[in-house]
């Protein structure tokens, strides 16, 4: 390996490193209280050093919704390939929306927030296209799947696109309302069991039987 191949990796590596500072740190304080000097000291760096990889707290932050996509997309593409039915695949789908809520829901959120049209046209070039790729991959597998049980003739016969939106809103809904109820009430977290419910009556409904 070269000089440039190394220093590339060390570079990706110490970004990694700072992104999971910055997770740490965002969980434990907010991302309202948080600061970059915080995440610094979490990431045994000099506040200098960091910004040379982050502009700001704003970037990091959003490159963290970034990585919960990415993991969300990976995550529901193994769903696919599971040797399973389509019926016990999108239940398998709600397994995973609810392991990355409690993976970091807050950063999950933000997520949620990212993706709403008027934010997202304040997004830079690099961080919408990261967005848009793994979102479609997400979306996509999806798609395969509700496609699948409408040529089985297990599900009804619509648009497999638009079934998938139903599945996506649903999640990002759910965890949207039931997020802004903890204002009232922030003792309690009804995210798991919505959802669960909520996958009930969907998958009831986008049965043929």
């Amino acid at each position: 390996m070269g000089i440039y191949e190394r220093k590339q990796r060390e570079k990706k590596q110490r970004r990694q490193e700072i992104l999971h500072a910055a997770r740490k740190v965002f969980s434990k304080k907010g991302y309202n209280t948080a600061t970059i000097e915080e995440i610094a000291l979490e990431a045994e760096l000099s506040p200098g050093t960091l910004y040379l990889y982050f502009k700001n707290k704003e970037e990091l932050h959003t490159f963290l919704s970034i990585e919960i996509l990415k993991r969300l997309a990976d995550e529901i593409q193994k769903v696919v390939k599971e040797d399973i039915s389509v019926e016990q695949k999108i239940e398998r789908f709600r397994d995973v929306f609810i392991e990355v809520y409690d993976y970091d829901s807050n950063i999950l959120i933000n997520l949620f927030h990212l993706q709403s049209g008027e934010t997202l046209q304040n997004l830079s070039e690099e961080v919408l296209k990261q967005i848009k790729i793994h979102s479609i991959m997400a979306h996509g597998a999806i798609i395969d799947v509700v496609r699948q049980g409408i040529e089985q003739g297990i599900f009804i016969d619509e648009h497999p696109a638009a079934l998938a939106d139903i599945l996506w809103a649903t999640y990002s809904g759910i965890v949207l309302w039931v997020d802004s109820k903890r204002l009232l009430n922030d003792e309690k977290d009804f995210v798991r069991s919505t959802l669960k419910t909520a996958f009930k009556v969907i998958l009831k409904g986008i049965k043929k039987n």
